[in-house]
């Protein structure tokens, strides 16, 4: 298939693991729009409902939309934190297409268990457990038995999903679990590109900013056509990003034939935007780590001259 600049990632094959919904769904989209086939997992589908409880964002839909912006969306429901169904997913892979080129982990689904403020003894044990599992065992999973059919051609991207750049995670992120939780991806980014050195593949991080996810919308009352509303609970939602912004750094990565000089690197949409000319889909360049890092976490004011900065100044 030949690509041209509409479609630069024709002939790409794509498995993003956690596509049900919020970033996942949006990066297997925009993977589309620029012209790859796209495996899209999950575990909520037309006849299931997972534990996160949101029957509404389903992996069929997830894949029709794909198609629609122009690639071929591939439903396949999937426990991540099941081996033998990973398995089955990745052989389907080969078998279907022999190769695999983008590997994206967007595997979480454990807000539903998180409480901010809360010790790590004062902790339902069993929560916190299920949060490291949704969101390092997952990715574990998926990408010991993804690489071997990436490594198979050289020039694969391996990109993992997590809330917060290095920078911004090495303060405390309020939940022992959660901490680790969205930690620890960056750190397996750092250590597969270490591994992955001389094999043409490369793996970083990846964050969205404050990211209005359907589920974010619906805690604030707001759908995207009005989101600006929930401003008025929240000042810094001004600083959010719809989740297309993230699924276009992915997309933008995954066309870079430099995107070696990335690997094992912390990064976030909006940094990408900037790197690469994309926007939001209003046409903003929201930098949400960016006003956040330039806030002092203890007064809520800009660090360095003692005034807040303006939100609409990071988008």
């Amino acid at each position: 298939m030949t690509t041209d600049k509409n479609t630069p990632l024709a002939g790409t094959i794509a498995l993003v693991a956690g596509a049900t919904r919020g970033a996942g769904r949006a990066i297997a989209v925009q993977l589309g729009a620029a012209g790859a086939t796209v495996y899209a997992t999950g575990r909520t589908t037309r006849d299931r409902v997972s534990e996160v409880g949101r029957p509404g964002e389903t992996v069929e839909e997830t894949a029709e939309l794909v198609t629609a912006a122009g690639g071929e969306g591939i439903a396949v429901p999937t426990d991540h934190l099941e081996p033998e169904q990973v398995r089955a997913l990745v052989d389907r892979i080969d078998r279907e297409r022999g190769r695999l080129d983008v590997l994206v982990n967007s595997l979480w689904g454990g807000d539903r268990l998180l409480e901010f403020g809360v010790r790590m003894w004062d902790t339902d044990l069993d929560a916190g457990l299920r949060m490291l599992d949704l969101g390092i065992r997952s990715h574990a999973i998926t990408s010991s038995v993804a690489l071997p059919l990436m490594l198979r051609h050289p020039g694969g991207l391996l990109v993992e999903m997590t809330d917060g750049t290095a920078e911004y995670n090495a303060r405390f992120r309020e939940n022992f679990y959660y901490d680790l939780a969205k930690n620890s991806p960056i750190r397996m980014a750092f250590a597969l590109s270490e591994e992955l050195k001389g094999t043409g593949t490369t793996a970083v991080a990846l964050t969205p900013g404050f990211l209005r996810s359907e589920a974010m919308l619906d805690h604030f009352g707001v759908r995207e056509e009005n989101w600006r509303d929930g401003i008025a609970q929240e000042p810094t939602f001004a600083i959010a990003e719809s989740p297309v912004l993230v699924g276009r750094a992915v997309a933008a990565l995954a066309a870079d034939p430099e995107r070696g000089r990335w690997s094992g690197r912390s990064l976030s949409s909006g940094q990408l935007a900037r790197e690469y000319g994309f926007t939001d889909a209003d046409g903003s360049q929201p930098d949400a780590w960016g006003y956040l890092l330039a806030l002092d976490e203890a007064t809520g004011e800009a660090a360095d001259d003692g005034k807040r900065p303006a939100a609409e100044d990071y988008r």
